[in-house]
């Protein structure tokens, strides 16, 4: 009958839109009540189903279903900067204006900030595009503490800001200005040029506030910036990863950032001159584990510790610290360099030892980045290559430089590249 098979059409197509027609053994005929019997109406000339359409009925393709397609991820927090700021520095009313370069895009901004000691108290904090001479190249937009201008906290308390809408691009350098007194977190070496410290108010002040130049990264901890989510690194270590070249250095030549420049992709530093992996290890909740959305970690340790462990208690240490790290992020563990001279034990002592870690290093840790391999000479383990330290101990800019290249092509060796918007979950630990 011709209307029960238009009928019959319908139900078709809208099961074809579900989930198929009449190819199951599930697949039932849709029942209708019973309705008296007409007389069967005489069948179409052409003997056909009445016609579909014009163009027919639109099936969606199989597979084309918005709800089988990827959806973009949420915008999401990750660190562009970082620095371990282990010292504390007390400081009456003065205004600090840090020169911050951050390795992250996106559309606003998070500040963190530390306390050192003893008490902070922060009167207002704003955020900009660094200019020339302390300088500022954009407006000053303010950062709020749950809605208020400042904070007041007790001693080695972390505070993070509100986001503010600030948009940012990779390798983008800001003035992170903010008025304060009391003790701050601070770090041993000087790594921010282009920074200043001047006494009284001038987190607004557009112009050049003047005063001195301060190079330390003080009271800022972090600067997290939101958007696509991606692959986010952190780099744990010694003076060798926070940057020490001389008395007055850059954090742009340290190995972690080259590395972040040529990658694409954020490698904060959490390197902290002086360290072993007892500090490390009683640092490590504050100074990486606080971090939010970081994906790997790169751990450069062990060479401070070489006088005074054995190669037991390395080894032992060392498996702690990426115990620790494994719940947390995908544990990158390079080998120590070359070392010339010991100021600390005895240096024969020193040279088995290294060897032998790093002989350890190699046979334990999948995820690997031989640093001594391109910093070494190749007929004297124990040296540098000419031109890259310049101490015995501490790697030159050029050495950095050598390091960084080794760090990128591992890491794109195992598909690292600056891919937003696909969260990339770290790899499961052997």
């Amino acid at each position: 009958m011709a209307g029960r098979r238009r009928i019959r059409l319908l139900v078709c197509a809208w099961a074809i839109l579900m989930a198929g027609c009449g190819s199951s053994e599930d697949t039932r005929e849709e029942t209708f009540p019973e309705t008296p019997e007409a007389p069967e109406a005489p069948p179409p000339e052409d003997n056909v189903e009445d016609p579909l359409p014009d163009g027919g009925l639109e099936v969606a393709p199989i597979g084309d279903d918005p709800e089988s397609q990827p959806r973009p991820m949420a915008p999401l927090f990750q660190p562009g900067f970082h620095q371990a700021l282990r010292w504390s520095y007390s400081t009456g009313s003065v205004t600090f204006r840090l020169r911050v370069p951050v390795g992250r895009a996106g559309q606003r901004v998070r500040l963190a900030f530390l306390a050192g000691d003893g008490n902070l108290v922060l009167n207002k904090a704003t955020v900009a595009r660094a200019g020339t001479e302390g300088s500022l190249a954009s407006a000053p937009v303010t950062v709020t503490f749950s809605g208020a201008p400042g904070f007041s906290v007790g001693a080695s308390t972390r505070v993070v800001s509100d986001p503010v809408s600030f948009p940012v691009g990779f390798r983008d350098e800001l003035a992170v200005s903010f008025e304060v007194q009391g003790e701050l977190a601070v770090s041993a070496i000087e790594a921010l040029p282009g920074s200043y410290v001047r006494s009284g108010a001038y987190a607004s002040v557009t112009d050049p506030i003047g005063g001195t130049p301060w190079a330390r990264a003080v009271g800022l901890a972090t600067v997290d910036v939101e958007g696509p989510p991606a692959r986010a690194f952190v780099a744990l270590g010694d003076s060798i990863t926070e940057g020490y070249i001389t008395d007055h250095d850059d954090t742009r030549l340290a190995w972690p950032s080259v590395a972040e420049k040529q990658l694409g992709v954020p490698i904060v530093n959490a390197g902290v001159s002086g360290e072993g992996f007892y500090e490390e290890l009683m640092n490590l909740d504050q100074e990486v584990l606080s971090l939010e959305g970081i994906t790997d970690c790169i751990v450069l340790l062990g060479t401070n510790d070489l006088a005074g462990l054995d190669l037991a208690g390395l080894e032992s240490r060392m498996n702690t610290l990426v115990s620790r790290l494994k719940p947390f992020c995908r544990t990158w563990v390079g080998t120590l360099l070359p070392k010339e001279k010991s100021n600390h034990g005895d240096y024969e002592v020193v040279k088995r030892d290294r060897l032998a870690f790093n002989a350890w290093v190699r046979a334990t840790f999948p995820d690997l980045i031989d640093f001594e391999a391109v910093t070494r000479q190749p007929n004297n383990v124990h040296l540098f290559i000419d031109g890259l330290e310049v101490d015995g101990i501490h790697p030159s800019a050029e050495g950095h430089r050598v390091m960084a290249a080794e760090v990128v092509r591992v890491l794109r060796e195992a598909g690292v590249q600056a891919e937003e918007g696909v969260q990339l979950p770290a790899a499961p630990q052997p």
